[in-house]
This record gives C-alpha cells, structure tokens and sequence, in this order.
C-alpha cells in the first residue's frame, strides 16, 4: 500500500513539474504533454532499471497514466495570470517526486537485502531520474548537477531507510516531509554542497542565480 501511494505521489509530482518547465520554455501542448510524460514515468523507468522491477510494469498502470493526461491537461488550461504563480511551484513539485521516487529506491534495495551503499545509490538515482529526464529534454543542465542541495536529500534519505529508521507507513510519509522541507530550505537559503573555487568566474552569476531560485518559492 505505501509502494502504491509513493508511486502516485512521485508520478503526478514529476508530471506537474514537466509539464510547468514544458509551459515556461513555450512548449505547444503535444510538447507540454511528452515532457509532462516523460518526467513522470520516465522517472518510474529509470527506478525500475536501477532496482530490478520489470520495466513492462510501467506500462500496466492504466489509471495512473489516465489521471497524469487529466493532471497535465489541467496545468496546461490554466489561465495565463495563474501560470506566473505556478511556474514558481515548480521546485515544489520536484521535490515531492524527488523524495517519493528515493524512498520507494531505497525501501526496495532493503527488501532484497542489499548492502547499505546500494540502498544509498538506489535513493538518489531513482529520486533524481525524472528530474533529470525533465531537464535533458527541456536542454536545461539537470539539477542534481549543479542545483542547491539536491540529490543529497535523496541520499541522506537511502542512508536513513538502509540503517532502519524509518520502516513503518507513518514514519514513510514523515520521511517524505523531510525530504520536500529540506529540499525547499535549501533552495531558499541558497544551501550549496562545496565546490571548486573558479577564481575566472564573476561572482554575481552566482548570486543572480540564488535569488532567482528564492523567488521561485516566494
């Protein structure tokens, strides 16, 4: 039962954040509904390839793929005054993909009792794939790359669920919290991971780049 809601969660939180990229880089609505496709079961893909479920699986969720058509649809009527603010909720979204995907990654590298680095790697890889899919094809540079604290929340939460700290339902659910708290903080405070020092590289991008990120979940 949680496997199945985490599945719904990550699947129409990446569908709405692909489909919000699709719409801010001016992408007809054929575009807007592959990019929204593809961020949310591509992301699905990838956990499936990673982790050792039949990749076929993907192809049996009828009702979910019929409520992602409804999600996408939805953003993409949107009027265009609302638009400004939902562009802004794109991270959001990301985030609950991102944790939701990392966490079923993990829950199932435990269950077939692989060694905690794996459990580790399987968080952040599935959580990342449907952002980075996104990104890929939007020809944006994929956040777990350069974007604040990212992919280490996905990690961080492979790490907790591979040493049992969270293995009931409610604790599940709490851990997702975590992770989309965590990730918006990050964004918001301009959390970064440290990095080579480019001493050529004007400071201001940077800087730019920050608050351009704060003011997306202002």
């Amino acid at each position: 039962m949680t496997w199945d809601i985490l599945n719904i969660i990550g699947t129409l939180a990446f569908a709405i954040s692909g489909a919000l990229v699709a719409i801010e880089e001016d992408y007809d609505i054929l575009g807007v509904f592959i990019l929204g496709y593809t961020t949310a079961f591509g992301g699905g893909l990838i956990r499936n390839l990673l982790i050792g479920i039949p990749i076929e699986n993907i192809w049996q969720q009828h009702l979910l793929f019929g409520v992602a058509f409804l999600v996408i649809a939805a953003v993409f009527v949107l009027p265009a005054k609302w638009m400004k603010i939902w562009i802004k909720w794109i991270v959001f979204f990301d985030a609950i993909g991102l944790g939701a995907f990392a966490i079923q990654g993990a829950r199932y590298a435990v269950s077939i009792d692989a060694p905690l680095i794996a459990v580790v790697i399987a968080a952040t890889l599935t959580g990342a794939g449907g952002g980075m899919l996104r990104d890929v094809f939007a020809r944006r540079k994929p956040m777990i790359f350069h974007s604040d604290i990212y992919a280490l929340w996905a990690a961080l939460a492979g790490l907790a669920i591979g040493l049992g700290l969270f293995q009931n339902p409610y604790s599940t659910y709490f851990l997702l919290i975590l992770i989309v708290l965590f990730r918006m903080l990050s964004v918001y405070y301009n959390w970064n991971l440290p990095r080579k020092v480019n001493w050529n590289r004007p400071g201001s991008i940077r800087e730019n780049k920050s608050k351009e990120n704060r003011r997306m979940i202002v």
